[in-house]
Protein backbone atom coordinates (compact mmCIF):
# COMPACT_ATOMS: atom_id res chain seq x y z
CA UNK A 1 0.00 0.00 0.00
CA UNK A 2 1.48 3.44 -0.82
CA UNK A 3 2.83 5.83 2.50
CA UNK A 4 -0.63 7.37 3.42
CA UNK A 5 1.26 10.46 4.16
CA UNK A 6 2.41 11.87 0.62
CA UNK A 7 -0.18 13.36 -0.20
CA UNK A 8 -0.15 17.73 0.14
CA UNK A 9 -2.10 20.26 -0.61
CA UNK A 10 -0.09 23.61 1.09
CA UNK A 11 3.88 23.92 0.49
CA UNK A 12 6.53 27.08 0.34
CA UNK A 13 8.38 27.72 -1.99
CA UNK A 14 11.10 30.72 -2.67
CA UNK A 15 8.68 32.89 -0.98
CA UNK A 16 5.52 31.74 -2.17
CA UNK A 17 2.92 29.76 -0.67
CA UNK A 18 1.91 26.98 -3.19
CA UNK A 19 -1.84 25.42 -2.85
CA UNK A 20 -2.70 22.66 -4.58
CA UNK A 21 -6.17 23.68 -6.36
CA UNK A 22 -8.91 21.27 -4.93
CA UNK A 23 -11.82 22.64 -7.13
CA UNK A 24 -10.06 21.15 -9.97
CA UNK A 25 -9.68 17.49 -8.43
CA UNK A 26 -9.01 14.77 -9.66
CA UNK A 27 -9.44 15.71 -12.94
CA UNK A 28 -6.18 17.93 -12.58
CA UNK A 29 -3.49 18.62 -10.30
CA UNK A 30 -3.07 22.12 -10.54
CA UNK A 31 -0.76 23.95 -7.79
CA UNK A 32 -1.56 27.88 -7.38
CA UNK A 33 1.69 30.36 -6.28
CA UNK A 34 0.57 32.90 -4.56
CA UNK A 35 2.78 35.81 -2.97
CA UNK A 36 -0.31 38.33 -1.72
CA UNK A 37 -1.90 37.77 1.00
CA UNK A 38 -5.60 38.96 -0.39
CA UNK A 39 -4.97 36.22 -3.21
CA UNK A 40 -4.59 33.86 0.00
CA UNK A 41 -8.11 35.03 1.44
CA UNK A 42 -9.42 34.75 -2.06
CA UNK A 43 -8.69 31.32 -2.21
CA UNK A 44 -9.66 30.39 1.07
CA UNK A 45 -13.45 32.07 0.12
CA UNK A 46 -13.39 30.01 -3.08
CA UNK A 47 -12.24 26.64 -1.79
CA UNK A 48 -9.38 26.29 -3.63
CA UNK A 49 -8.07 25.58 0.06
CA UNK A 50 -10.37 23.83 2.21
CA UNK A 51 -10.90 21.86 5.48
CA UNK A 52 -10.64 23.62 8.68
CA UNK A 53 -6.85 22.67 9.94
CA UNK A 54 -5.49 23.46 6.33
CA UNK A 55 -7.58 27.07 6.16
CA UNK A 56 -5.57 28.03 9.63
CA UNK A 57 -2.28 26.75 8.18
CA UNK A 58 -2.79 28.87 5.02
CA UNK A 59 -3.75 31.94 7.22
CA UNK A 60 -0.38 31.77 9.29
CA UNK A 61 1.08 31.53 5.91
CA UNK A 62 -0.82 34.61 4.66
CA UNK A 63 0.42 36.52 7.88
CA UNK A 64 3.52 36.27 6.98
CA UNK A 65 2.79 37.46 3.45
CA UNK A 66 1.41 40.13 4.75
CA UNK A 67 4.01 41.35 6.94
CA UNK A 68 6.38 41.51 4.33
CA UNK A 69 3.52 44.33 2.40
CA UNK A 70 2.92 45.74 6.04
CA UNK A 71 6.84 46.18 6.69
CA UNK A 72 6.77 49.19 4.13
CA UNK A 73 4.21 51.49 5.86
CA UNK A 74 5.92 53.25 8.70
CA UNK A 75 2.39 51.79 10.45
CA UNK A 76 3.46 48.11 9.82
CA UNK A 77 1.28 46.82 13.36
CA UNK A 78 -1.80 48.76 11.99
CA UNK A 79 -1.66 47.32 8.61
CA UNK A 80 -1.12 43.75 9.61
CA UNK A 81 -4.18 44.36 12.19
CA UNK A 82 -5.96 45.07 8.75
CA UNK A 83 -4.60 42.05 6.72
CA UNK A 84 -5.88 39.97 9.91
CA UNK A 85 -9.08 41.09 9.64
CA UNK A 86 -9.54 40.62 6.14
CA UNK A 87 -8.20 37.32 6.38
CA UNK A 88 -10.28 35.60 8.98
CA UNK A 89 -13.44 37.53 7.14
CA UNK A 90 -12.68 34.55 4.20
CA UNK A 91 -14.87 32.11 6.02
CA UNK A 92 -16.46 32.71 9.34
CA UNK A 93 -17.33 29.30 10.86
CA UNK A 94 -13.81 27.40 10.77
CA UNK A 95 -12.45 28.45 14.27
CA UNK A 96 -8.71 27.51 13.06
CA UNK A 97 -8.79 30.48 10.67
CA UNK A 98 -9.10 33.25 13.09
CA UNK A 99 -7.10 30.78 15.52
CA UNK A 100 -4.32 30.67 13.79
CA UNK A 101 -4.59 34.33 12.57
CA UNK A 102 -4.54 35.70 15.84
CA UNK A 103 -1.78 33.70 16.93
CA UNK A 104 0.07 35.03 14.52
CA UNK A 105 -0.73 38.50 15.17
CA UNK A 106 0.23 37.64 18.70
CA UNK A 107 3.35 36.85 17.75
CA UNK A 108 3.93 40.29 15.31
CA UNK A 109 3.29 42.15 17.86
CA UNK A 110 5.74 41.42 20.39
CA UNK A 111 8.47 42.18 17.38
CA UNK A 112 10.20 45.45 16.99
CA UNK A 113 10.72 45.22 13.19
CA UNK A 114 8.26 44.44 10.42
CA UNK A 115 11.55 42.31 9.52
CA UNK A 116 12.20 40.72 12.63
CA UNK A 117 8.30 39.67 13.02
CA UNK A 118 8.55 38.46 9.29
CA UNK A 119 10.84 35.81 10.00
CA UNK A 120 9.18 34.97 13.19
CA UNK A 121 5.62 34.40 11.57
CA UNK A 122 6.93 32.43 8.31
CA UNK A 123 8.73 30.26 10.85
CA UNK A 124 5.54 29.98 12.94
CA UNK A 125 3.97 28.80 9.60
CA UNK A 126 6.34 26.07 8.72
CA UNK A 127 5.56 24.68 12.66
CA UNK A 128 2.34 24.46 12.08
CA UNK A 129 2.47 22.77 8.84
CA UNK A 130 5.15 20.33 10.21
CA UNK A 131 3.47 20.03 14.02
CA UNK A 132 -0.02 19.54 12.65
CA UNK A 133 0.58 16.02 10.61
CA UNK A 134 2.40 15.23 13.68
CA UNK A 135 -0.72 16.04 15.64
CA UNK A 136 -2.89 13.91 12.82
CA UNK A 137 -0.80 11.13 13.22
CA UNK A 138 -1.39 10.72 16.62
CA UNK A 139 -4.86 11.25 16.29
CA UNK A 140 -5.13 8.85 14.19
CA UNK A 141 -3.56 5.93 16.64
CA UNK A 142 -5.97 7.14 19.11
CA UNK A 143 -8.74 6.93 16.83
CA UNK A 144 -8.33 3.44 15.53
CA UNK A 145 -8.30 2.04 18.37
CA UNK A 146 -12.39 2.77 18.36
CA UNK A 147 -12.72 0.85 14.98
CA UNK A 148 -13.74 -2.51 14.86
CA UNK A 149 -11.53 -5.12 13.59
CA UNK A 150 -13.33 -5.44 10.51
CA UNK A 151 -16.56 -3.15 9.01
CA UNK A 152 -17.67 -0.33 7.47
CA UNK A 153 -17.04 2.78 8.41
CA UNK A 154 -18.89 5.92 6.73
CA UNK A 155 -17.56 9.09 6.58
CA UNK A 156 -18.44 12.40 5.14
CA UNK A 157 -17.02 15.26 3.44
CA UNK A 158 -13.12 15.03 2.74
CA UNK A 159 -11.11 14.84 6.50
CA UNK A 160 -7.55 13.73 4.92
CA UNK A 161 -4.27 15.32 3.84
CA UNK A 162 -6.06 17.51 1.52
CA UNK A 163 -7.91 19.48 4.56
CA UNK A 164 -4.99 19.09 7.08
CA UNK A 165 -1.06 19.97 6.46
CA UNK A 166 -0.99 15.92 6.17
CA UNK A 167 -2.04 12.56 6.70
CA UNK A 168 -5.92 13.51 7.98
CA UNK A 169 -8.13 13.82 10.80
CA UNK A 170 -11.34 11.52 10.48
CA UNK A 171 -9.24 9.95 7.21
CA UNK A 172 -6.14 9.81 9.23
CA UNK A 173 -7.90 7.66 12.04
CA UNK A 174 -8.85 5.52 9.03
CA UNK A 175 -5.67 5.26 7.75
CA UNK A 176 -4.54 4.42 10.66
CA UNK A 177 -6.94 1.72 11.57
CA UNK A 178 -5.85 -0.23 8.00
CA UNK A 179 -2.14 0.41 8.61
CA UNK A 180 -2.76 -1.68 12.17
CA UNK A 181 -3.79 -4.43 10.17
CA UNK A 182 -8.29 -3.43 10.21
CA UNK A 183 -10.52 -4.63 7.66
CA UNK A 184 -12.12 -1.40 7.48
CA UNK A 185 -14.62 -0.62 4.06
CA UNK A 186 -15.55 3.08 3.68
CA UNK A 187 -18.28 4.46 2.71
CA UNK A 188 -17.68 7.86 0.95
CA UNK A 189 -20.68 10.15 0.97
CA UNK A 190 -20.87 12.20 -2.04
CA UNK A 191 -21.21 15.61 0.02
CA UNK A 192 -23.30 18.15 -1.95
CA UNK A 193 -22.48 20.26 -3.30
CA UNK A 194 -19.31 20.47 -3.68
CA UNK A 195 -18.67 16.73 -3.95
CA UNK A 196 -15.84 16.78 -1.73
CA UNK A 197 -16.41 13.33 -1.18
CA UNK A 198 -16.74 12.29 -4.54
CA UNK A 199 -13.63 14.17 -5.84
CA UNK A 200 -11.79 14.70 -2.95
CA UNK A 201 -11.80 11.69 -0.33
CA UNK A 202 -12.01 9.21 -3.58
CA UNK A 203 -9.14 10.42 -4.56
CA UNK A 204 -6.69 9.85 -1.20
CA UNK A 205 -8.19 6.33 -1.03
CA UNK A 206 -7.25 5.35 -4.32
CA UNK A 207 -4.20 6.45 -3.80
CA UNK A 208 -3.37 4.50 -0.44
CA UNK A 209 -5.55 1.62 -2.05
CA UNK A 210 -7.80 1.35 0.73
CA UNK A 211 -11.29 -0.36 -0.17
CA UNK A 212 -14.20 2.00 -0.55
CA UNK A 213 -17.09 2.80 -2.27
CA UNK A 214 -18.91 6.12 -3.11
CA UNK A 215 -22.37 6.89 -2.49
CA UNK A 216 -24.81 9.21 -3.08
CA UNK A 217 -25.93 11.46 0.60
CA UNK A 218 -29.45 10.01 0.44
CA UNK A 219 -28.36 6.48 0.68
CA UNK A 220 -26.61 7.27 4.47
CA UNK A 221 -29.78 5.73 6.07
CA UNK A 222 -30.06 2.55 3.53
CA UNK A 223 -26.60 1.54 3.82
CA UNK A 224 -27.07 1.69 8.22
CA UNK A 225 -30.56 -0.16 8.06
CA UNK A 226 -28.62 -3.16 6.23
CA UNK A 227 -26.22 -3.30 8.53
CA UNK A 228 -23.16 -2.23 6.29
CA UNK A 229 -22.22 0.47 8.55
CA UNK A 230 -20.48 -0.32 11.81
CA UNK A 231 -18.93 3.19 12.90
CA UNK A 232 -19.18 6.62 11.19
CA UNK A 233 -16.39 9.16 11.83
CA UNK A 234 -16.14 12.79 10.61
CA UNK A 235 -14.09 16.11 11.27
CA UNK A 236 -15.08 19.35 12.44
CA UNK A 237 -14.67 23.12 11.74
CA UNK A 238 -15.30 24.10 15.16
CA UNK A 239 -16.30 22.35 18.16
CA UNK A 240 -17.88 24.61 21.28
CA UNK A 241 -17.25 23.78 24.52
CA UNK A 242 -19.48 21.58 25.18
CA UNK A 243 -18.64 19.01 22.47
CA UNK A 244 -21.48 20.52 20.06
CA UNK A 245 -19.79 20.26 16.85
CA UNK A 246 -20.35 22.27 13.44
CA UNK A 247 -19.57 20.43 10.14
CA UNK A 248 -20.12 20.07 6.67
CA UNK A 249 -23.76 20.48 5.91
CA UNK A 250 -25.48 16.87 6.05
CA UNK A 251 -23.45 15.98 9.09
CA UNK A 252 -26.24 16.40 11.89
CA UNK A 253 -28.36 13.79 9.83
CA UNK A 254 -25.56 11.08 10.15
CA UNK A 255 -25.58 11.11 13.61
CA UNK A 256 -29.52 11.27 14.02
CA UNK A 257 -29.21 8.57 11.87
CA UNK A 258 -26.63 6.62 13.48
CA UNK A 259 -28.40 7.39 16.79
CA UNK A 260 -31.36 5.71 15.76
CA UNK A 261 -29.45 2.48 13.97
CA UNK A 262 -27.42 2.16 17.45
CA UNK A 263 -23.89 3.25 15.15
CA UNK A 264 -21.09 4.81 16.94
CA UNK A 265 -20.81 8.56 15.96
CA UNK A 266 -17.26 9.95 16.21
CA UNK A 267 -16.02 13.26 15.49
CA UNK A 268 -12.19 14.15 14.96
CA UNK A 269 -10.54 17.27 15.03
CA UNK A 270 -7.48 18.88 16.77
CA UNK A 271 -7.39 20.73 20.29
CA UNK A 272 -7.04 23.95 17.72
CA UNK A 273 -10.96 23.38 16.55
CA UNK A 274 -12.63 23.46 20.00
CA UNK A 275 -13.48 27.49 20.70
CA UNK A 276 -13.32 27.38 24.46
CA UNK A 277 -15.34 30.74 24.37
CA UNK A 278 -18.27 29.08 22.78
CA UNK A 279 -20.30 27.78 25.31
CA UNK A 280 -22.83 25.70 22.87
CA UNK A 281 -23.32 25.35 19.10
CA UNK A 282 -25.73 27.91 18.89
CA UNK A 283 -23.60 30.42 18.96
CA UNK A 284 -21.22 28.96 15.89
CA UNK A 285 -21.91 31.31 12.82
CA UNK A 286 -23.52 29.25 10.11
CA UNK A 287 -21.65 30.02 6.60
CA UNK A 288 -24.35 30.63 3.78
CA UNK A 289 -22.91 30.29 0.38
CA UNK A 290 -23.63 31.25 -3.31
CA UNK A 291 -26.84 29.95 -4.71
CA UNK A 292 -25.34 28.89 -7.57
CA UNK A 293 -22.83 26.31 -5.86
CA UNK A 294 -27.06 24.26 -5.47
CA UNK A 295 -28.19 25.52 -8.84
CA UNK A 296 -25.61 24.79 -11.24
CA UNK A 297 -23.33 21.29 -10.87
CA UNK A 298 -19.88 20.93 -12.52
CA UNK A 299 -21.02 24.57 -14.31
CA UNK A 300 -24.37 23.14 -15.62
CA UNK A 301 -27.70 24.13 -14.33
CA UNK A 302 -29.56 22.25 -12.73
CA UNK A 303 -32.53 23.94 -11.95
CA UNK A 304 -35.25 26.31 -13.42
CA UNK A 305 -34.19 30.33 -13.60
CA UNK A 306 -35.32 32.00 -10.52
CA UNK A 307 -35.36 28.79 -8.11
CA UNK A 308 -35.13 30.31 -4.52
CA UNK A 309 -32.00 28.35 -2.68
CA UNK A 310 -30.99 27.94 0.51
CA UNK A 311 -26.63 27.14 1.25
CA UNK A 312 -26.00 26.75 4.00
CA UNK A 313 -22.25 25.06 4.15
CA UNK A 314 -22.33 23.73 7.84
CA UNK A 315 -24.90 22.47 10.44
CA UNK A 316 -23.98 21.60 14.49
CA UNK A 317 -24.32 18.09 15.80
CA UNK A 318 -25.09 18.49 19.26
CA UNK A 319 -22.50 16.32 21.74
CA UNK A 320 -25.59 14.67 22.89
CA UNK A 321 -25.23 12.69 19.82
CA UNK A 322 -21.46 12.40 19.50
CA UNK A 323 -19.81 8.72 20.86
CA UNK A 324 -16.22 10.48 21.24
CA UNK A 325 -14.27 13.61 20.40
CA UNK A 326 -11.04 12.16 19.09
CA UNK A 327 -7.90 14.55 19.09
CA UNK A 328 -4.36 14.46 19.04
CA UNK A 329 -3.94 14.77 22.91
CA UNK A 330 -6.41 11.31 23.17
CA UNK A 331 -10.20 10.86 22.99
CA UNK A 332 -12.39 12.79 24.85
CA UNK A 333 -15.86 11.26 25.97
CA UNK A 334 -19.09 12.75 27.67
CA UNK A 335 -19.44 15.20 29.57
CA UNK A 336 -16.97 16.54 26.88
CA UNK A 337 -16.91 20.24 28.84
CA UNK A 338 -14.82 18.93 31.11
CA UNK A 339 -13.12 16.21 29.11
CA UNK A 340 -11.67 18.88 26.42
CA UNK A 341 -10.56 21.07 29.05
CA UNK A 342 -8.42 18.26 30.73
CA UNK A 343 -6.80 17.32 27.31
CA UNK A 344 -6.12 21.18 26.45
CA UNK A 345 -4.13 21.39 29.93
CA UNK A 346 -2.28 18.40 28.97
CA UNK A 347 -3.86 15.62 30.96
CA UNK A 348 -4.09 12.67 28.14
CA UNK A 349 -7.09 10.46 28.11
CA UNK A 350 -8.23 7.53 26.39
Amino acid sequence: MPSADRIRAIRWEEGQLCLLDQRLLPQQETWLKLSDYRAVAVAIRQMVVRGAPAIGITAAYAMALAVSEAGTQANWQACLLSAADEIKAARPTAVNLAWATDRQLALAQSASTAEQAGAVLLQAAHDLLRDDIADNQRMGRYGAELLPAEGGILTHCNTGSLATGGYGTALGVIRAGVSAGKQLHVYVDETRPWLQGARLTAWELQQDGIPFCLNVDGAAAYLMQQGLIHAVIVGADRIAANGDAANKIGTYSLAVLAQYHQIPFYVAAPLSTVDFAMPDGGGIVIEERPAAEVRQCAGHAVVSEGVEVRNPAFDVTPASLIAAIITERGVARPGFQAALQALAAGHMQV
